[in-house]
């Protein structure tokens, strides 16, 4: 007998239980285990009913990992899915936890299915560039119609367990699943009900397909939003012969659709991400074992927007906050759009309609640093100087308890010398949020020269429970993504000089699959805060202080790289902006010349990966592979592209600094000639990743 599967009798009811820690995941033993169990129970004749239930804390969770990219070991998962559905006896999924991917598919087998009212059911294939290969894409339209199936294939998103149940996914809402699933068995053997295949249910295909436009229409509306995607719509065209083939021919389309997506680059590139995340929570020099602080009361320092967001990512997974501010007004300001943010989201039915009210109830306001005393985490998030973060460390460090940690947010500045300000900078860390910081899942964990171990720890486990994205960066201006950031302005703005227009830029960036370009970027954050941080460090940058002399500061006056209509925040080409630059190279004695839409990419790019080389010779990350998730997670790099080093590594190192040696001569710019460690690996045919 498999050793992570067993067989129970009880008085004629066999239960099946895999009991495979963490997420119970379809391993080859996992597998095995099943479809032995299932025949052990099919052939004792003392059994009737068959429940399918899972120990731990969670049904199968989906496919095992570790087997990803490994030849296929038997049984495959689809022979054991036709002991399973082929059954003379009828097994139910009796389900607590998820039952995602692979694991919705075996309940999908299984002739029926209860599940406690926690559940959530879903098939996130297509968040991997993949399908569900496995009889998904046939037999959840049959089970729950094509539309709701669209929907929950395409966007990858699961369902509870009412929506579940109101829809025929499932047939019950039981209290607890393995008991709940065994008294099912036994009032479905009392009524003496036929065995229902969904295989053999057409039923809810019918409407659709007298009418394909309910069909289309769903999808449609699901794929609205998806840029650049394949597997989205490979998926629907799955479903699609779910409506127009017999269930045999359909799962043989599935499958192919399915072995096709597996080799797209773009699949590549989405398990690449995936498992860049997983590998981004291990901290490199800190013991296994080591246990993060209790934190059961968070202050945050600064009720503007910054501040108000982190507040809302504390709220929102339940954790009791102090918001502290200088006075009355900015406090009662940073509660009101707090507020006004929660019931706009419920209004839109992002959150529940009492979400709002009770999640308030966990920010409370604070006038003065004096009420952080009782703090486990402190948070700062105040104007972005080292004088003022200097000055709060200072107090911060006479006032919060010992123990506490005390986290900055800033975005560019030194923190080792933040710390210095403390008697304690084994307690003082970076915790650099993304705007908005509650829709935003990075969050840069910054380690300083004395940041202890546990504090390193609390911060990531921290980050990881209110739903950001964790990884460890060391101290340097602007630490990864910023620093990256900045290496591809600093090639936007040179293109300006060289006769690239605003619009142009942006649009190759667009099109490569960026959400917004740097120009349009800059007008969102206002490019003022640029112009006055130049100033103060005695920088010229002739057309963008150009631009703010003439009152252009972005998107809150209108105008800025473009100009904006009343009410609108669409970028739009402004010929002022073409004669600005004209007159201002003009009077610099430049010329423009004709500037490829290839130059604009490479030059931005590479220039990025370049200084993610740098990056990584000094320490700052870990891995190649945290770079990239700092740029999926808090820039926007197009998932299916793997981030920056990642497409680096597509490109080929070689390419890469063989073009970058050529631009830094034509540009005249020595920040374009290639890192030594992006040289080294070039030169010995190498990866980053």
């Amino acid at each position: 007998m498999s050793t992570v599967v067993s067989l129970k009798s009880h008085d004629a009811v066999g239960i099946v239980t895999i009991d495979s820690p963490p997420v119970n995941a379809l391993s080859t033993a996992v597998r095995g285990g099943i479809l032995e169990c299932v025949q052990q129970a099919i052939a004792d004749p003392s059994i009737q009913a068959i429940v399918l239930t899972c120990a731990g804390r969670t049904f199968i969770a989906g496919a095992d990992i570790t087997e990803f990219g490994k030849p296929p070991k038997k049984p495959a998962l689809d022979e054991v899915l036709t002991a399973i559905e082929s059954s003379p006896k009828p097994v139910i999924a009796a389900i607590h936890g998820t039952a995602l991917g692979g694991g919705l598919e075996v309940a999908l087998a299984c002739h029926l299915r209860v599940a406690d009212k926690n559940s959530k059911l879903g098939l996130p294939e297509v968040k991997l560039g993949l399908l569900p290969g496995a009889g998904g894409t046939q037999r959840l339209p049959r089970a729950v119609g094509p539309e709701l199936a669209a929907k929950m294939i395409i966007s990858g998103d699961p369902i509870g367990a009412d929506e579940a149940l109101q829809n025929g996914l499932i047939e019950e809402v039981v209290e607890e699943a393995s008991s709940g699933g065994e008294a099912f068995a036994r009032k479905f053997l009392a009524d003496k009900r036929p065995l229902r295949r969904l295989r053999d249910d057409d039923t809810k295909l019918a409407a659709a397909r007298s009418d394909r436009s309910i069909f289309t229409g769903a999808v449609a509306a699901i794929t609205k939003k998806v840029r650049g995607l394949e597997a989205p719509f490979v998926a629907a065209d799955a479903i699609g012969h779910a409506l127009d083939l017999p269930f045999d021919h359909g799962l043989k389309k599935e499958r192919e659709l399915f072995l096709r997506l597996m080799s797209s680059e773009q699949s590549k590139a989405l398990r690449y991400a995936f498992f860049a995340e997983r590998e981004a929570a291990k901290i490199a020099g800190v013991e296994t074992g080591t246990k993060p602080r209790p934190v059961e009361h968070v202050a945050i320092i600064g009720a503007g927007t910054m501040g108000g967001g982190i507040a809302m990512s504390f709220a929102n997974a339940g954790v009791p906050v102090t918001l502290v501010e200088t006075g009355k007004d900015q406090l009662d300001r940073g509660l009101g759009v707090i507020r006004k943010n929660y019931e706009s989201t419920a209004a839109r039915g992002g959150i529940p309609a009492d979400a709002p009210a009770k999640r308030m109830a966990l920010i409370g306001g604070a006038i003065g640093l004096e009420n952080i005393g009782q703090a486990d985490l402190i948070v700062e998030a105040v104007f972005e100087t080292m004088a003022i973060k200097k000055e709060v460390f200072g107090q911060l460090d006479k006032i919060a308890k010992s123990g506490a940690i005390l986290a900055t947010n800033t975005s560019f500045l030194d923190i080792n010398e933040i710390a210095k300000e403390t008697k304690r900078p084994q307690d003082v860390v970076g915790m650099h949020f993304f705007s908005p910081a509650n829709v935003m899942k990075l969050c840069e964990i910054v380690r300083t020269k004395s940041t202890a171990p546990d504090t390193l720890v609390t911060a990531v486990s921290l980050a990881r429970k209110i739903g950001k994205v964790p990884v460890i960066v060391g101290v340097c201006d602007g630490f990864v993504g910023n620093r990256m950031l900045m290496a591809r302005q600093h090639q936007a703005s040179q293109l300006l000089f060289d006769g690239a227009l605003p619009q142009q830029v942006d649009a190759a960036l667009t099109r490569f699959g960026m959400p917004m370009g740097p120009f349009a970027m800059g007008d969102l954050a206002g490019l003022d805060i640029g112009w006055r941080s130049r100033q103060d460090r005695g920088i010229k940058l002739e057309i963008e202080d150009a631009l703010c002399e003439a009152g252009r500061f972005g998107q809150k006056t209108g105008k800025g790289f473009f100009r904006y209509e009343s009410g609108s925040r669409a970028p739009l080409p402004d010929p002022e902006v073409e004669k600005l630059i004209d007159q201002t190279l003009k009077r610099l004695g430049r010329k423009r010349r004709t500037i490829s839409d290839e130059e604009i990419l490479e030059r931005t790019t590479y220039a990025m990966i370049n200084e993610g080389a740098r990056i990584l010779e000094e320490g700052i990350a870990a891995r190649a592979s945290d770079i990239d998730v700092v740029w999926l997670y808090g820039y926007g790099w197009p998932v299916y592209r793997g981030g920056p080093m990642y497409y680096a590594d597509h490109v080929g190192l070689k390419t890469i600094a063989d073009k970058l040696s050529d631009y830094a001569k034509e540009a005249s710019d020595p920040s374009l000639e290639p890192a030594p460690l992006l040289k080294k690996l070039a030169d010995q045919n190498a990866k980053f990743t």
